[in-house]
């Protein structure tokens, strides 16, 4: 679900993909439901691409997201991206305690907090693939 859900560098807010142009994207803005088109030139990315640095690698930004909707038992965000520093990043050590404290920053918390209040407030909380649950499951299995 959030391979098609997009973020476009210098423009707020997350973009639904619609439709596929020659040389652009036919996007919908989360916020506003007005369509724009992203070109070629758009620093364009999909939230299901995006990672959050932690001390033994990286944490796909789907599965962290995951982890806030169980925290939250699939409510937006018991803390305020207005919050102070501390307040965010003691948080955000609940939801991913080895995240990497000098890489990630407070203001890549906040993004991760709005865009997840964001889905939620639009009812798109499928953050983790099915067959990557599946999967997961059957490995476990075995």
């Amino acid at each position: 679900m959030l391979k098609k859900i997009l973020s476009i560098s210098g423009k707020p807010g997350l973009y639904k993909l619609v439709s596929q142009g020659k040389n652009m994207l036919i996007v919908e803005s989360l916020l506003t439901g007005k369509r724009i088109p992203a070109y070629a030139h758009d620093k364009v990315i999909s939230v299901g691409d995006i990672a959050i640095f932690t001390e033994g690698g990286e944490a796909p930004l789907p599965d962290v997201m995951n982890k806030i909707k169980e925290k939250e038992n699939g409510g937006v965000a018991s803390v305020s991206t207005k919050a102070e520093d501390k307040v965010l990043r003691n948080y955000f050590a609940e939801i991913l305690p080895d995240f990497d404290r000098e890489r990630v920053y407070t203001t890549d918390i906040k993004k991760l907090l709005g865009w997840y209040n964001l889905l939620v407030e639009k009812g798109l909380t499928d953050f983790v693939e099915e067959k990557a649950e599946e999967n997961l499951s059957a490995e476990k299995a075995e």
